[in-house]
């Protein structure tokens, strides 16, 4: 025969507990409640944590990218011993990052870099680079010498400039300039130290196609100069 239970006591705990007493604390005084709730809360943060360890980060995952193996100057054609590949977690690889060595040697390089530097497709001298830099699909890269090498100086990769004629054979007082291109992005100055004498430094722009059919042409048998935006 079961006993009643005493007025006040606590009602003994089941060996073989139901659902309805598994929910129990829900109807539990305030505190007994709050314990219980901060117990199931702990118990699924470590299922969670679990969970996202057994997982692994995502973004860990490493890539191997090209970089450059010492500090290298603009105009440079790169060479295997220029570069080397270093592992990047996927989450820090830059857009248009090289993946391998073959696809930097022998291309040109349009900027100087620090040694470590991650090689992107706009680092390197190509189509890429002239539709980025004149923000068109048709963009050609077009070589061109200055009648003024001093000119040529003041140049950095990344100017806006605008491409003239000069023509002094006019019998007038002043030579005679026309306009051939605006807003020309120059994307590489050959260096001043390749040996060759100031006048054979060569400047490269990018130009939308017409234009740049029009200057190449016309270096062919006049001078060209540069004014600056």
């Amino acid at each position: 025969m079961d006993r009643a239970p005493i007025p006040g006591s606590r009602r003994p705990e089941r060996l073989d507990p139901t659902w309805t007493d598994r929910l129990s604390w829900l109807t539990r005084p305030g505190t007994a409640r709050i314990a219980a709730g901060r117990r199931l809360l702990a118990a699924v943060l470590a299922m969670t944590a679990v969970i996202l360890l057994l997982r692994g980060d995502p973004s860990d995952d490493r890539v191997a990218v090209v970089a450059t193996a010492r500090d290298l100057t603009p105009g440079l054609v790169l060479r295997a011993d220029d570069l080397r590949l270093v592992q990047l977690g996927a989450g820090a690889v830059p857009t248009g990052a090289l993946r391998a060595l073959e696809d930097a040697v022998g291309h040109t390089l349009t900027g100087p870099a620090r040694a470590g530097e991650t090689l992107t497709d706009l680092r390197l001298l190509g189509p890429r680079l002239a539709n980025a830099a004149t923000d068109s699909s048709d963009a050609r890269v077009v070589p061109i010498r200055l009648a003024d090498p001093e000119v040529t100086d003041l140049l950095r990769e990344g100017d806006r400039v605008d491409v003239l004629t000069v023509n002094s054979d006019t019998g007038g007082p002043a030579p005679d300039a026309r306009v051939l291109a605006s807003a020309a992005t120059v994307i590489l100055v050959s260096p001043n130290d390749s040996g060759r004498g100031a006048r054979e430094r060569v400047v490269m722009l990018a130009l939308p196609a017409g234009e740049a059919t029009t200057v190449a042409a016309a270096s062919l048998s006049t001078a060209l100069t540069v004014t600056f935006h």
